[in-house]
């Protein structure tokens, strides 16, 4: 399963969800959906939009975890 570290990438640099969205180009509620959800899926392309506001790799938002079984 993949998971996306924005939230605390952002928390790190001190950047703010209003800040990411508008480095980002993102809709600030889409921006505040990815923060609250780790687990969403997003497109390459809102991953790199990220990525470039936070002035990081897109790799360093996401974080690989063990699938859990049920």
């Amino acid at each position: 399963m993949i998971r996306l570290r924005v939230k605390e990438v952002a928390r790190q640099k001190g950047v703010s969800q209003g800040l990411l969205s508008r480095k980002s180009n993102i809709d600030v509620n889409t921006v505040r959906r990815i923060l609250r959800d780790p687990d969403k899926i997003v497109t390459t392309e809102t991953l790199n939009r990220l990525a470039n506001a936070l002035e990081v790799d897109a790799c360093e938002l996401i974080e690989y975890t063990p699938d859990v079984e049920t």
